[in-house]
């Protein structure tokens, strides 16, 4: 039996075996068979911010976001969404709803698998309810997160409920309604509040709680969190390596000491320079303003380098299943860093094409001619996920099957067309 392989670079817990056998629509094997076995999509969720398609999913392109949202798709399987409340909600009852609807549809369309952020946050909550009452405060939020949570239910199923939660109550950057209520209610009753209200809207999401504070507070947050009940899905951890690649002896060590909660760990915001790394001594990363930040071609090879590696690293451990990076473009990049995987000007940096060799190349089965045996079958090991198999002679017309964990039986039927195109006749 002939077996169809991904390169030996996959990551073992990450590959699965199919056997699969083609019949015609009698059911009849499919035998010394010429067809063509290809991959479709990855299980693990490779991720990026689609913040910048928001416009170009609403019929308001801009110039390049064509090819933008070419690049995007190219290498990504997974979308995160904005949904920060001051911005989705400038006055109160006049969500963007619509809007944002429209943008999951559309990465939806495209075979995208979609993530709402933030529900809840201290950051960019609405001005207008600063001077609220707690009690309304409490109350505008339980609505916020339902609604948009019920709202957006079968397109968005993947939430970051609430973001940032280790300094929530001693934020102090501005005065804003949310840390309010967590100094009044507690901490743990603004966590609990976003995991059941989301819950409740929709029990079957994944919610993560997210921060970038990866110190030990955040670990005895999530202890705490999980001894009072708190039903937390995945826990998100943020890398944003403006000052310099954390390199793989950190970066595992940060997922050893967090995947001992046997819960899934989402690494959400992924970042790396490619142009001169932000000073050491800086704190918080948005105190650093300046007017200009270039890429250069040295930076643009250094992130091509480490964004492989951080890839790698982070792939090896089995407890980690998704990885977002925080941007395409440096049109518009977060602080102005040239944290992209393409210029401004809509060209690729070394980093694309890096990143595309590794999830489309290396981890993933390219179109493969194969033959089926006697029994009209073949077999298949690679990257668990969605694979197709096609006539030779019919390449457009595929059915599916899916390649899981450890070895599976798969019977897959094509049609009297294309079962003729597969034999030969």
């Amino acid at each position: 039996m002939q077996q169809v392989s991904a390169p030996d670079t996959t990551p073992a817990h990450l590959v699965g075996q199919a056997v699969v056998q083609v019949v015609d629509g009698e059911g009849r094997p499919l035998c010394g068979a010429d067809v063509i076995v290809a991959q479709r999509r990855h299980d693990f969720a490779f991720g990026n911010i689609g913040f910048d398609l928001v416009d170009l999913a609403n019929g308001h392109p801009s110039d390049g976001d064509d090819e933008l949202a070419r690049q995007w798709l190219e290498l990504f399987n997974t979308a995160t969404l904005p949904f920060y409340w001051r911005d989705f909600e400038p006055t109160p009852g006049a969500p963007r709803t619509a809007e944002l609807q429209a943008a999951a549809r559309w990465f939806a369309g495209h075979g995208v698998r979609l993530k709402g952020h933030p529900l809840v946050w201290h950051t960019l909550a609405p001005r207008w309810l600063l001077d609220r009452p707690v009690a309304e405060v409490e109350r505008r939020l339980r609505e916020r997160v339902r609604r948009e949570v019920g709202d957006f239910r079968g397109l968005v199923d993947t939430w970051d409920a609430i973001n940032e939660v280790v300094i929530l109550p001693v934020f102090t950057a501005e005065d804003n309604a949310v840390t309010r209520f967590s100094r009044a209610r507690g901490r743990f009753a603004a966590v609990r509040l976003a995991f059941e209200e989301a819950r409740a809207a929709n029990p079957a999401a994944t919610l993560l709680i997210n921060d970038f504070d990866l110190s030990s507070a955040y670990e005895c947050l999530i202890e705490g969190l999980l001894e009072a009940g708190v039903p937390i899905d995945a826990i998100g951890l943020q890398t944003h390596m403006h000052q310099g690649y954390r390199g793989e002896e950190e970066v595992l060590g940060i997922v050893e000491r967090f995947a001992r909660y046997g819960l899934p760990l989402h690494f959400t915001e992924s970042s790396l320079v490619s142009g001169e790394l932000m000073p050491a001594h800086i704190v918080d990363l948005n105190d650093h303003v300046v007017d200009s930040w270039p890429s250069t071609p040295e930076g643009e090879a250094r992130q091509a380098d480490e964004l492989v590696r951080h890839y790698r690293s982070l792939l090896s451990h089995p407890a980690v299943e998704a990885v977002t990076y925080w941007g395409i473009t440096d049109r518009g990049a977060w602080l102005g860093a040239p944290i992209g995987l393409v210029r401004a000007d809509g060209t690729a940096k070394p980093s694309f094409h890096a990143l595309r060799d590794l999830l489309k190349g290396q981890w993933w089965v390219a179109p493969t001619p194969a033959r089926t045996d006697a029994d009209g079958r073949l077999g298949v090991r690679g990257f668990r996920g969605e694979y197709a198999v096609s006539p030779a002679a019919a390449p457009t017309a595929s059915a599916p099957f899916r390649v899981d964990a450890g070895e599976q039986a798969r019977r897959v039927v094509l049609s009297a067309g294309t079962a003729s195109a597969a034999a030969g006749s």
